[in-house]
């Protein structure tokens, strides 16, 4: 209608990206909510709640421009993490949108985070995107 993605469809794209990530290198599973890696009994199944999100537009990209998505850690903490993802139209190096959001692993059956954090393989998962040296307020 206006020539652009609309903003749901971003919070979509983060979503996907994110999620994507979480299940091929840190061994979550959405069917079924586990993480595969809560084998001992101090690692239990876990989920991520998003806490917060954002999104900052710097230019405009529409239907059916290709997009190219890049998604780092910004911040790892003891059960958070913060993420950021940038969107760039294939072909061009300028940021189009940067956005992400923030998630808290909670233990699925009571939804709190322990007090030992995120599971093992969450945390070692996540640390290959984790770019040391930038603010926990980066925008790419």
């Amino acid at each position: 209608m206006y020539s652009h993605l609309n903003n749901s469809i971003y919070a979509f794209l983060f979503d996907s990206i994110i999620n994507s990530y979480l299940i091929s290198y840190c061994g979550l599973n959405p069917s079924t909510s586990n993480s595969t890696s809560g084998n001992s009994a101090t690692e239990q199944a876990q989920i991520g709640l998003v806490v917060s999100s954002y999104c900052d537009y710097f230019a405009s990209v529409a239907f059916p421009d290709v997009l190219d998505l890049g998604l780092r850690v910004i911040k790892l903490g003891k059960s958070s993490v913060m993420y950021e993802v940038g969107v760039f139209k294939r072909g061009e190096e300028a940021v189009k949108v940067v956005g992400g959001f923030t998630h808290v692993f909670v233990q699925k059956n009571d939804m709190k985070p322990t007090s030992a954090g995120m599971n093992a393989a969450i945390r070692k998962g996540l640390e290959r995107l984790l770019v040391e040296g930038k603010s926990e307020n980066a925008k790419l």
